[in-house]
């Protein structure tokens, strides 16, 4: 997830309390935006997980069939099982990436002199990498819950006791990483890029003043949308095969096949050489493409509205 914050730095401010007073305005700004892109695509997320780890009440369904078939087995609030613990992960998740990205980005250019468009992307990927680290459990949990059909969350939560305790909230931590590195990283990328090529070439036709701060111009909503999906359907095609790698392995005991999932070339060699690269490494990929442009539509407008309510312009 990336918005304009992600290409550009804030003004600096006038005292200590001030600046305090910025980060804390830019975490609410972000983590309402990460909640409401993340409750649009709730359903979504839930079809994706049950489709990526090959779930046996619909591993034989399509994305629109298995869409059917959730409120059927399990009542429509079963599209959202999962979504609570996403909730409170996506909310510390996306404050944390934007402000690392900012801080990175100043770290890079300033203290090791590395700027232009290389420092975007390597900015977003250690933003990333770092938001990942930190709320990673929730992931996890969010994950199983978003799995199991019909069973109680005592019996969910029953599992990580057989997987080592403490550990088994970080099975799959390692293709996370992996596979967020050039996801967050060419999602800052493509959108800062996109963004100021716009602003830079087309300011009249693609920008307009924030509400806020007229010196300040942003994109519009509906340019913002199309930079967002661009950015998103790239990043995800990269990184795609490395995700369905961390949900089978985050899934751990919870799959009959969890014993040959144990690390991530393991997993890509298995998922490859059962399911193949249509059916397996990129199964629900059609279904993130689908989620990409009402996510960062909600992302992004979500965000532009909660800055300028908060003055962070």
């Amino acid at each position: 997830m990336a918005s304009e914050a992600a290409v550009s730095t804030p003004a600096p401010m006038n005292s200590p309390a001030k600046r305090d007073y910025y980060w804390l305005r830019s975490f609410v700004a972000g983590g309402v935006a990460g909640c409401c892109a993340k409750s649009t695509i709730a359903p979504l997320d839930r079809v994706k997980i049950l489709l990526q780890a090959q779930n046996p009440h619909y591993k034989h369904l399509g994305v629109f069939a298995t869409l059917r078939a959730v409120p059927k087995k399990e009542g429509y609030l079963g599209l959202y099982k999962g979504n609570g613990a996403m909730m409170v992960r996506i909310f510390p998740y996306g404050a944390i990436q934007f402000m690392a990205f900012d801080n990175y980005k100043k770290l890079l250019s300033k203290q090791l002199g590395i700027s232009g468009h290389i420092h975007r992307l390597m900015a977003g990927s250690m933003a990333g990498m770092t938001a990942v680290i930190c709320t990673y459990p929730l992931d996890v949990v969010r994950a199983r819950l978003a799995f199991q059909v019909g069973c109680s969350h005592s019996k969910t939560f029953n599992t990580f006791t057989n997987e080592g305790g403490f550990r088994g909230f970080y099975r799959g931590l390692t293709p996370t990483i992996i596979g967020m590195a050039p996801y967050a990283g060419f999602s800052f990328f493509t959108f800062g890029t996109l963004k100021s090529l716009g602003l830079k070439h087309f300011p009249e036709l693609l920008g307009r003043p924030s509400s806020d701060n007229p010196d300040v111009l942003v994109l519009k909503t509906h340019v913002n949308l199309l930079c967002g999906g661009v950015a998103g359907a790239i990043a995800q095609t990269i990184s795609y095969p490395l995700d369905v790698a961390r949900r089978r392995m985050q899934l751990g005991a919870v799959l009959p096949d969890s014993e040959k999932c144990l690390t991530l070339t393991k997993t890509l060699k298995y998922v490859y050489s059962q399911f193949g690269v249509k059916k397996g490494l990129y199964r629900g990929l059609s279904l993130n493409y689908i989620r990409c442009v009402p996510s960062q539509a909600v992302a992004f407008t979500t965000y532009e509205f909660m800055k300028q309510v908060l003055h962070l312009n």
